[in-house]
């Protein structure tokens, strides 16, 4: 559900999303989704022949798990701004938790924003896999 900009503060958390464990066959139907065949994703071989313990799971699907849990706070249209910066590796099997904060509050273009941070961690040992900064537009609630 969508959150209106005049019931959120500065300081709060957006709600959280788990996701996972992540499977094998996932990471190959995001490769087939956005075609990104590089075999570190999907053959474990290949992955050990090039130095990691085993298969990877796509650092771009990990970052589209903070955009689901953003945007099904703000709403399908809301984001105006969102960075992030990889940090660890995301393996088959792996459980992962997002969370971000609200930093500030603002309005800009005609809009009533909301700003913060998030990251996205292993459920288990609270390893960093990416974090980040986001901006969306929040909805005002009817006068």
């Amino acid at each position: 559900m969508t959150v209106c900009f005049e019931d959120v503060t500065v300081g709060d958390d957006v709600p959280k999303l788990d996701k996972g464990p992540i499977m094998d066959i996932e990471l190959v139907r995001y490769a087939g989704a956005v075609g990104d065949f590089n075999p570190i994703h999907t053959v474990p071989k290949v992955a050990q022949f090039v130095g990691l313990e085993g298969i990877i799971a796509h650092g771009m699907m990990i970052m589209a798990y903070a955009g689901q849990m953003l945007t099904a706070w703000a709403g399908p249209n809301s984001m105006r701004r969102f960075k992030a910066r990889f940090s660890g590796m995301t393996r088959p099997g792996e459980a992962v938790v997002c969370q971000a904060s609200v930093l500030e509050l603002f309005e800009e273009d005609g809009e009533a924003r909301a700003s913060g941070r998030f990251t996205v961690k292993g459920k288990d040992d609270a390893s960093l896999k990416l974090k980040g900064e986001f901006t969306v537009a929040l909805p005002r609630r009817s006068r």
